[in-house]
């Protein structure tokens, strides 16, 4: 896989110009084991948010993700940095956004075709689930 050259993890404290993927948090865990699982094929997975009420993920991906990302059942936004705080020791309070995989945890952020790949085969897996009921 070609890295984009903005594969870096952000330092503490530092407001990356990074986009995010969100997605529901079912599909999102999913994609994290497999991302994991293939690390060593496809590279590894990035600094992962969760929400507070726990419906969402969202992946920190290279900026200028967002700018042609069209994966059905997902969002891709550009942060440009803003409200988003790395390096804290502080964990987030009850109901609040805060870090399933934190920077310092993970490294890079993940790469676009990794995480869509993953995505697809996540959607795949839980339809496969769900049909089987």
């Amino acid at each position: 896989m070609e890295s984009t050259g903005t594969n870096t993890a952000p330092g503490p404290g530092t407001a990356p110009n990074l986009d995010l993927v969100t997605v529901p948090a079912r599909q999102g865990l999913e994609a994290v084991d497999i991302i994991r699982r293939s690390a060593g094929r496809s590279g590894p997975v990035g600094p992962v948010l969760h929400d507070g009420s726990g419906g969402t993920l969202g992946f920190l991906v290279p900026p200028g993700t967002a700018d042609a990302w069209d994966l059905p059942g997902s969002a891709c936004t550009q942060t440009n940095g803003r409200g988003m705080r790395f390096g804290d020791a502080v964990s987030p309070t009850a109901g609040a956004t805060g870090w399933l995989l934190p920077p310092e945890a993970v490294g890079p952020v993940t790469d676009p075709e990794v995480l869509r790949a993953a995505l697809g085969e996540a959607a795949r897996l839980i339809e496969a689930a769900d049909n089987c009921r």
